[in-house]
């Protein structure tokens, strides 16, 4: 391992060496240029990465260095099938890191687990669907199943899943919004009627002030920080807010400009860099609002005309007290001040945040009094202003559109029944933390995955794979190996599907999907590349496939549906509000943006009326623990590691640093370099991921940092955030252990 510090801008010449050897590392150089000159493009597909919106349609570059590093992982030259299999026991293969097993290679033919041999065997499509539906109608009732939902599902097999799932006859359809930005979507459909951010790239160009929230976008979001840049470079007053100094919100060279390039220069991004504490957020928001009332700065004409609660809000503006802001959010008042000026100076502002707002505790009441803050001013259903939550998965979004939510609303429920001729279970279902609490009490006997890496995205890893291990039935819809295929029921099933850059080729010719971005845009995505294997189905022929194994087609005629994914997208248009003419629409380069009332100030709240809704700081119940949040590596998306360097950090080849400030190291008699174990404190007991190096970093004392999913065994199954019930895995308390010699 080295750590050296990055001095350098984000971006730049490293970027695009990085983005080099990913395409280099996967075998495909000449493709993969030629893949990537599509992506992001109309005629081209959407890149499986992030959720940020496009810029241009028409531009030939509009892709990042993570881009790059999801498309290279996809359309690798690398391939496992058979013999792989043949050569390899479960039992060893688990025992392989998570970067081992996805580097081997994409999948190329339908497998199911063969206990007696421990091996995964070839099996036929037909036989996988046979056994798989014949496991779910023994249930003796639907309940007993769980369908788990990646946010790469394309909006055509979001639609059908979610109809299968509920003409089987549950709701029980846990999804990745459940790990991250639930509780996004619980605070402002209270506040605002609308779970979904307000702003548009164009409120970008026309916004004075852009404060960013426990985001990381040098990493996660790359393209960010392009519109981030512009803004900068015609003024725009730009507030970080993180715990860490993340170099990609410090300065910036444009890969994708020849004048930054060639010369060397860079922009700086963040005017103004305040260091929380960790889980300080709702502190700092408390203390910019008390600035506002005490000044006068709200916008009286805005408040009276759209919005009910205020009154409460002044009075816990009044009641909070100074020296306890500034000792929950670790900064000072001058600081707090600082940024409350620069929100007030600013005639339109926009608030962005990640998951280090949405993993706390108290992640609602954090989401919810940064949107008093913005209501204070007027600032949502304005031009260049508004609430930005940055999601990560490329169709996060548009899968909760779809109907993918254990929670649906009657409305929905109403209108797909009605279109459908049936009707639908009321019961709200189980999300991911409530699926695998049911899967512990044996009352959950099936796991179904559309995508994603469910044993390694979730919380309390060792309860997380015992509670599988307890399943009747896992399967799994996949591009490659990843823990959770190791993880296993008594039957198990890997089910390989097309990947995003690849060509999907039905009855009725090539055919595109759909996808909502981070703002509301859907456009259509049409794989390129022949497929990695003549076996691999699409991901909404897979979908339809099981439900006609499982169902029938009196009701549905699921393959037909699949022939032609027109057919699929009209049933949408009857179901779900926005996709009028969607067909005909997704023709204009780019496609077209879904409308969201709280941009047009129409509020679909009780009342009709934004809503203020005040949350007092709360005492800390943690004493004297340190507090450990979980963080991505730059080499890395989600569960997928592509390699061992965390440029921006300046960490390599480590996967398990815990990066710690100076002030703790000498506190706790440590030292830089030391490997210690990590013990998380939780009233159920303790649990431990042991072998990590210190490294001493710029962070607040107290507070400590560390990768995921490394650290997920240290966060339990209940720490969770009120109401929305996303893991708080940005703020677990934990003491360090040296490691004992010999």
């Amino acid at each position: 391992m080295s750590k050296r510090p990055y001095n350098k801008p984000a971006g730049g010449w490293d970027s695009l060496i990085s983005s080099l050897r990913a395409v280099r590392s996967e075998g495909i150089v000449g493709k993969g240029a030629r893949t990537m000159l599509k992506a992001n493009r109309p005629q081209g597909f959407d890149c499986p990465g992030c959720a940020w919106p496009d810029r241009n349609p028409h531009s030939t570059f509009e892709f990042c260095e993570n881009g790059v590093k999801a498309v290279a992982a996809e359309a690798t030259a690398k391939r496992i099938g058979a013999a792989f299999f043949a050569e390899h026991t479960v039992s060893w293969l688990a025992q392989q890191s998570d970067q081992w097993l996805e580097a081997q290679g994409r999948l190329t033919e339908p497998l199911r687990y063969d206990p007696d041999s421990d091996r995964y065997l070839p099996s036929s499509w037909d036989q996988c669907f046979e056994q798989i539906a014949a496991q779910l109608n023994a249930l003796d009732t639907p309940h007993r199943a769980a369908f788990y939902t990646s946010g790469r599902a394309s909006n055509e097999a979001a639609f059908l899943y979610q109809l299968f799932v509920r003409l089987y006859g549950t709701n029980n359809l846990p999804d990745c919004s459940n790990l991250c930005h639930e509780a996004s979507g619980v605070a402002m459909g209270e506040q605002l009627g609308s779970g979904k951010g307000t702003v548009t790239l164009d409120d970008f160009e026309r916004c004075e002030a852009i404060f960013i929230f426990g985001q990381n976008p040098g990493s996660n979001h790359p393209r960010m920080l392009g519109e981030l840049r512009a803004a900068a470079k015609r003024g725009c007053r730009i507030v970080a807010v993180n715990p860490l100094r993340e170099r990609g919100l410090e300065r910036f060279t444009h890969p994708q400009s020849p004048i930054e390039m060639l010369s060397g220069g860079s922009t700086a991004i963040a005017s103004t860099y305040l260091n929380p504490r960790i889980g300080g957020d709702l502190a700092l928001v408390t203390g910019m609002l008390k600035c506002v009332l005490d000044w006068g700065e709200q916008d009286d004409e805005f408040i009276a005309a759209h919005t009910t609660g205020v009154e409460q809000l002044r009075k816990l503006g009044e009641a909070a007290d100074w020296s306890e802001i500034e000792a929950q959010s670790g900064l000072s008042r001058a600081q707090i001040e600082q940024a409350a000026r620069i929100y007030c100076d600013s005639r339109a502002t926009i608030f962005c945040w990640g998951m280090g707002i949405t993993q706390h505790a108290r992640s609602v009441a954090t989401i919810q009094m940064l949107v008093n803050l913005l209501l204070l001013r007027g600032n949502v259903g304005k031009p260049g202003a508004g609430p930005c939550p940055v999601r990560g998965h490329s169709n996060v979004q548009g899968d909760r559109t779809m109907g993918i939510y254990e929670k649906p609303s009657d409305a929905f429920l109403d209108r797909l029944g009605s279109h459908f001729d049936f009707t639908p279970p009321r019961e709200h279902g189980l999300d991911v933390v409530g699926s695998i609490a049911a899967m512990e009490r044996g009352e959950v006997e099936v796991l179904f995955a559309l995508g994603g890496n469910f044993a390694a995205a979730t919380p309390d890893t060792r309860r997380t794979h015992a509670a599988l291990r307890r399943c009747r039935l896992t399967a799994h819809v996949t591009t490659k190996l990843n823990r959770s295929h190791l993880v296993l029921g008594a039957n198990a099933f890997i089910l390989p599907c097309l990947g995003r850059t690849e060509i999907d080729q039905q009855v009725g010719g090539a055919q595109g999907v759909t996808v909502e971005d981070s703002m509301s845009m859907v456009h259509i995505s049409s794989g390129i590349n022949p497929p990695a294997s003549d076996l691999l189905l699409s991901e909404p022929a897979i979908v339809a496939r099981l439900a006609a194994a499982t169902l029938g087609e009196e009701q549905v005629r699921w393959r037909w549906l699949i022939e032609d994914y027109d057919r699929i997208r009209d049933h949408i248009e009857g179901c779900i509000d926005g996709f009028g003419r969607f067909n005909q629409r997704l023709q204009t380069p780019g496609g077209f943006h879904l409308r969201n009332p709280a941009r047009e100030r129409e509020w679909r709240t009780t009342g009709g009326r934004a809503r203020f809704i005040a949350h007092a700081l709360q005492p800390s119940g943690n004493g004297d623990a340190l507090q450990l949040m979980t963080v991505r590596s730059h080499d890395q998306y989600n569960t997928t590691v592509y390699g061992d360097a965390d440029r921006y950090r300046g960490i390599r080849g480590e996967r398990r640093p815990l990066m710690i400030s100076a002030t703790d190291l000498q506190r706790l008699g440590l030292q830089s370099g030391e490997r210690v174990d990590l013990v998380s404190l939780w009233h159920d007991g303790e649990r431990r991921a042991e072998d990590f190096l210190l490294v001493e970093y710029a962070i607040p004392p107290g507070n400590l940092a560390a990768y995921f999913p490394e650290t997920n065994a240290l966060v339990p199954l209940d720490h969770v955030a009120e109401r929305a019930g996303t893991p708080a895995s940005k703020a677990i308390p934990v003491r360090i252990e040296r490691r004992s010699v010999g």
